[in-house]
């Protein structure tokens, strides 16, 4: 079992920066894949950012604006987002992949708007 709690999230306008982090319950090393997904009212949710053995993969609509990190002694996984945009708005959530199953966080809520 991976436990994920994820903060950070708040109301931000357009333009301005926020980061989100998720504590994670087990050693980041001992997990397979790591990232953060969202959902806006009314959508599906969907992968934001990835990271995997290192290897770092993006949604179109975020490259360039979001990153993806960890922090192994915190067992922390952050994301960093600039140039918020209002279609930004979503609740986020983190989750981890390992051979045992796939976890998720109970998200953060990030409002972009002026």
């Amino acid at each position: 079992q991976v436990r994920l709690v994820e903060s950070g999230g708040g109301l931000v306008a357009p333009g301005e920066s926020l980061r989100l982090s998720c504590n994670v319950s087990r050693r980041i090393m001992s997990i397979s894949s790591l990232g953060w997904h969202r959902q806006a009212p009314g959508k599906q949710r969907e992968m934001v950012a990835r990271i995997t053995s290192g290897r770092r993969n993006y949604a179109d609509s975020v490259k360039g604006r979001f990153t993806i990190s960890t922090d192994n002694a915190k067992s922390t996984v952050y994301l960093q987002m600039v140039s918020l945009k209002p279609e930004d708005t979503a609740v986020y959530y983190c989750d981890a992949v390992n051979p045992w199953g796939h976890y998720w966080g109970q998200g953060t809520q990030v409002t972009v708007s002026s």
